[in-house]
């Protein structure tokens, strides 16, 4: 979650509550997830705005490995899922789109 945040620093100062579920063999673990921060509590995110949904091990991976254009393709390939509030979704896809052109740019003036 840092990692994205470090790579999307305009997401940094937004406050949001967002609700995770991770899921696993049999069960699945619900945490609570504030920005800024991120503070993460195992929790039911009762005053969650975005909800995400993903398999236990792929969010690890994501965690340890993954950047923006990773945890894009998961959700275009619906290993993740998000629902929530549409304005709340619309302005998270706004901000990592433009910092993925900035990203783009900057690579491609170097």
């Amino acid at each position: 979650m840092t990692r994205f945040l470090d790579e999307v620093p305009s997401l940094q100062p937004l406050k949001l509550v967002a609700g995770l579920e991770l899921r696993g063999r049999g069960d699945v673990q619900l945490y609570r997830v504030e920005l800024p921060g991120p503070k993460v509590s195992k929790d039911l995110a009762t005053d969650a705005k975005v909800r995400l949904s993903v398999s236990r091990s792929h969010f690890n991976e994501l965690a340890i490995k993954g950047h923006v254009r990773d945890w894009r393709e998961a959700f275009e390939k619906g290993e993740a899922k998000a629902t929530g509030i549409d304005q709340v979704m619309k302005l998270i896809v706004n901000v990592v789109e433009r910092q993925e052109e900035r990203s783009r740019t900057r690579k491609a003036k170097h």
